[in-house]
């Protein structure tokens, strides 16, 4: 068994001096075995040039990151956090997973972009990464945001052995609290998704960010929900070993029962 926190949490735009020593506060008082932020929580969401976003974008020694990584080693913790990434002249939309005792963190970069992210960030490069944790004994799949809409990604971790996907978001639309439980049945595992709240207004333009933040079993059901809006923090226990078996009943396996041969041509298109 292990326990899941889900932070649901409003950074403030532009202003990470104050988000770091929030979410400092935050993760000292919730004692979990893993802990998911939300996307870009160190720096807000609503950029739209990457003048404005460099002075806050972070590389893998940088200074969120010594906060989390020392913060993981110190409560024995895996922390999951979406940051802004810079990487020589490139900026990333990034999932850092900071793990106690590692030098550094994993670093997933976000492979769908929506809406006006890519005015910042360039398309992710890394894949969909997946990590094994021995003394936990759970195996996690990283996905960020709008990689929901493409049941490839959540469908790659699950078939890389993912117990649990975690998903920092930003969510805005609705849509997602009918899929993110789909995601989890069709793969049979467990699924965090840690959303923000509030809004964010750049000339005159709103974000409003639905909240919601939720863990899922693998049935679909939501054994947690935050609401619409202010900071939350969801913590549960969950048994990862009842993602593995695929069966639902005594002759058919989710995965067993696939047809990649029939799959690999469209795959391409």
């Amino acid at each position: 068994m292990i326990r899941i926190a889900v932070v649901q949490f409003t950074p403030a735009l532009g202003d990470k001096p104050w988000n770091l020593q929030a979410l400092r506060r935050i993760i000292e008082r919730s004692e979990a075995d893993l802990i998911v932020l939300p996307e870009l929580c160190t720096t807000g969401y609503f950029f739209t040039s990457k003048h404005e976003l460099a002075p806050l974008a972070e590389v893998p020694d940088g200074e969120a990151s010594r906060m989390f990584g020392a913060l993981a080693t110190s409560k024995r913790s895996i922390i999951v956090a979406g940051i802004a990434e810079r990487s020589g002249a490139s900026y990333f939309n990034s999932v850092f997973v900071f793990r106690p005792g590692e030098p550094e963190p994993l670093v997933y970069r976000k492979s769908h972009l929506f809406y006006k992210e890519s005015m910042v960030f360039e398309p992710g490069d890394t894949g969909f990464p997946v990590f094994r944790d021995e003394r936990l004994d759970v195996t996690v799949g990283v996905m960020l945001c709008y990689d929901w809409r493409f049941p490839e990604a959540a469908r790659c971790l699950a078939l890389e052995g993912a117990d649990v996907i975690v998903c920092p978001s930003n969510l805005v639309t609705d849509a997602w609290r009918k899929v993110m439980p789909a995601r989890a049945i069709e793969n049979k595992l467990f699924v965090a998704v840690a959303n923000r709240a509030g809004t964010e207004d750049r000339d005159g333009e709103v974000l409003e960010f639905k909240g919601h933040s939720a863990l899922y079993d693998p049935w679909g059901e939501a054994l947690l929900q935050a609401g619409p809006s202010g900071d939350d923090v969801l913590v549960a226990e969950i048994d990862p070993s009842r993602s593995r078996d695929k069966r639902f009943n005594d002759r058919n396996d989710i995965f067993l029962d696939r047809r990649p041969e029939l799959y690999a041509r469209l795959l391409r298109m």
